[in-house]
């Protein structure tokens, strides 16, 4: 799975359940600030992001670390090269 279909995927969930534009979702977007999730928006991001990829996040430490779209994509670069099965999700 190259980059952009990551990118992609993870964008749907933005738009899906937070109604953004696609131009509004650039990789320095830092999730809080920028884009003004606040807590209970991050568990509906998470869940959008098990159910999209169809993996368990709750445990991997390092959703909890991420701050901006860019750390979001990377994650999932990360993830679908230590899991390949993820990409037939999308």
């Amino acid at each position: 799975m190259n980059r952009d279909a990551i990118v992609k995927a993870v964008n749907s969930i933005f738009i899906e359940r937070f109604e953004f534009e696609e131009a509004d979702l650039t990789p320095e977007k830092h999730i809080l600030d920028d884009l003004g999730l606040d807590s209970l928006d991050i568990v509906d991001m998470i869940v959008g992001l098990q159910q999209k990829f169809g993996i368990m996040l709750r445990e991997n430490k390092e959703i909890r670390e991420v701050k901006t779209l860019e750390d979001v994509y990377t994650l999932f670069e990360k993830l679908i090269a230590e899991h390949p099965e993820l990409a037939e999700k999308l």
